[in-house]
This record gives structure tokens, C-alpha cells and sequence, in this order.
């Protein structure tokens, strides 16, 4: 848990959140390529790629209530009521993930979800996205 940290109410800044979410799509597209390499790069790849994506996000965020990349950082996300957010919350907010697998149509969805879920986080001053309020009010907050 948290025990050795204190999590604090302010709100992670976009541009931290942004950055966190970009040390883990580096490590998942290592993942994701060497599945390709596996197991060919079909459409049971894509579909496989898009699992371990969501599993990655929502595992992560159960278990410790962050990514590496929120980890390295020192972010946490939070459940409306504080703590980790539970299996549902996770779920609900990580799967515009998987957009970017559906064929063809997909990474226009995911560009979408992405600009859609970027605005909505500059534009609250909890910092919470679309995503966020989804998943009933969960939080990306700073570690002290």
C-alpha cells in the first residue's frame, strides 16, 4: 500500500500525466512487438496486444495504484473514496485502450478518445478526465 507514502490531494499536472503514460506505452510496444514476433503480427495478435494493454493498465492500477510509468513519477491514481480503485473502476477507466485494435476503424476511435480525454483533463480543475468521471470520480494525484 501506501503506508511509507503520503498521497496528497493535489491534482497531477497534464503534462506529468502525459509523460507517465508515455514510459508505459514505451515498455507495452516492447511487449506488443515481441508477441508480433511470436505469434505473427494477424489479427490474434491485435486482438491479444489489445488484452495485455488493458490487463497491464488495470492490473497495475488495482494492485498499486499506479503504472511504472505513474510510479516513476510519483503518481498515484485513486478511487473516488481514496485507496486503490477496484476491478470495475479499472476497467472502466482503461478501456479506451483498446480502441487503437479495432481494424481499420480503430486508431481514428483512439485519437478521438485521446483528444477527447485530454481536454476534459486540462479543462477540470481536479484534473479529472472523461475517463475519470466514467469510472465514478477516480483521481491522478502527486505523491509527497
Amino acid at each position: 500500500m501506501l503506508s511509507s507514502q503520503s498521497v496528497s490531494p493535489v491534482p497531477a499536472d497534464f503534462s506529468i500525466r502525459l509523460f507517465a503514460r508515455a514510459i508505459d506505452t514505451v515498455v507495452l510496444v516492447g511487449v506488443d512487438v515481441a508477441l508480433g514476433w511470436v505469434m505473427g503480427f494477424g489479427f490474434d495478435w491485435l486482438f491479444l496486444g489489445a488484452a495485455v494493454v488493458l490487463a497491464y493498465f488495470v492490473v497495475f492500477d488495482v494492485l498499486t495504484g499506479a503504472t511504472p510509468g505513474k510510479f516513476a513519477l510519483g503518481l498515484r491514481v485513486l478511487a473516488p473514496l481514496g485507496g486503490h480503485p477496484t476491478f470495475e473502476q479499472a476497467v472502466i477507466r482503461e478501456s479506451f485502450t483498446v480502441l487503437g485494435a479495432i481494424p481499420f476503424a480503430g486508431p481514428f476511435l483512439a485519437l478521438g478518445a485521446w483528444i477527447w480525454i485530454a481536454t476534459t483533463i486540462r479543462s477540470s480543475p481536479l484534473r479529472q478526465g472523461k475517463h475519470d468521471l466514467l469510472a465514478g470520480g477516480t483521481r491522478v494525484v502527486r505523491v509527497s
